[in-house]
């Protein structure tokens, strides 16, 4: 009897670990992009951080931390770390509540909004390298749009220079990475006002709740956790901004809109100092690291506390 027993089980467990095995198997593809795509370049970049090596020749001379030394007095890495943050968190906050009124003005006049939402894509479609020669165009010194309005405003007023003087021409790179990114931001928003419960507005508006209370106390509560995801999303792609900057300013005036990735390309290709521009992108990561948790953590509250 208990051979039977055993036999069935045997014949039981054949197919578990058929199944367990045919699991794992499926997962190579997986782990071998994850490895190619994540585990070899931040290696690669921990170690050539700790070496001396040029764009044409790698790992000539192990150095340890003078890379990470000399980043931390050459007057440009540190600044540039500060302005990525500056810009990250201004250009997401900025584009956030830009696409946030765009929402709610879009979900209060039309409900279905398809031809709005298509038309709210456009600058989200278009290139980044395209819109930034574009607003380049615009706020040339002379010839730009804006100057053209200021001179017919005040005729024989001096050109401004928006990208040629500080702080403007940090303030016209945010201003141009949160128009092209509000649309995004908008339709976040949308859909999320799309999923609130009617039956607690239909209450609201028996009890003579004015628009401003429905929204501080119904809509922004339950909005805040998409709110949020929405800030997150826009920061880490701002922190990856580098084509505008490349197009509108080169990093100028002087180094005032060098933001870090710019600053890994002036290393890297520019001066061709492969250590030096790993040493950055390894602090640049960290220093994310340190802005996105925290920003992560008060978005997973606020999800625990809507629902």
């Amino acid at each position: 009897m208990s051979t039977v027993a055993t036999r069935t089980r045997q014949v039981v467990r054949r197919p578990a670990r058929r199944a367990a095995w045919t699991g794992r198997a499926m997962l190579v593809p997986a782990v071998f992009a994850v490895l190619v795509i994540a585990v070899y370049p931040l290696v690669f970049s921990v170690a050539a951080s700790l070496s001396d090596s040029s764009l044409g020749q790698q790992f000539t001379d192990w150095v340890g931390g003078a890379n990470y030394a000399a980043l931390f007095t050459d007057g440009v890495t540190l600044p540039s770390l500060v302005r990525s943050v500056v810009f990250a968190l201004a250009s997401a906050i900025l584009a956030l509540v830009g696409g946030s009124v765009v929402a709610l003005c879009l979900d209060v006049s039309v409900r279905s909004g398809r031809v709005l939402r298509v038309l709210l894509l456009l600058p989200l479609m278009t290139p980044p390298v395209m819109a930034a020669v574009v607003w380049r165009l615009m706020l040339a010194p002379t010839g730009g749009l804006f100057n053209n309005v200021i001179q017919t405003i005040s005729p024989g007023a001096e050109p401004f220079l928006f990208l040629g003087s500080s702080p403007a021409a940090m303030i016209s790179v945010i201003a141009v990475d949160a128009w092209q990114w509000a649309p995004f931001c908008a339709l976040l928003v949308f859909a999320a006002l799309q999923t609130l419960p009617s039956e607690v507005y239909e209450a609201a508006q028996v009890d003579g709740a004015g628009t401003l209370q429905v929204f501080r106390r119904i809509t922004f509560p339950l909005l805040l956790p998409s709110l949020l995801t929405a800030l997150l999303l826009k920061v880490v792609l701002s922190f990856k901004v580098f084509d505008l900057v490349f197009v509108m300013t080169g990093g100028g005036p002087g180094f005032d809109t060098t933001v870090s990735s710019y600053d890994i390309y002036r290393s890297g290709f520019q001066s061709f100092d492969i250590g030096m521009a790993a040493a950055q992108t390894i602090v640049f990561l960290v220093l994310v690291t340190i802005v996105i948790v925290p920003l992560n953590a008060v978005r997973q509250r606020a999800q625990k506390g809507a629902s």
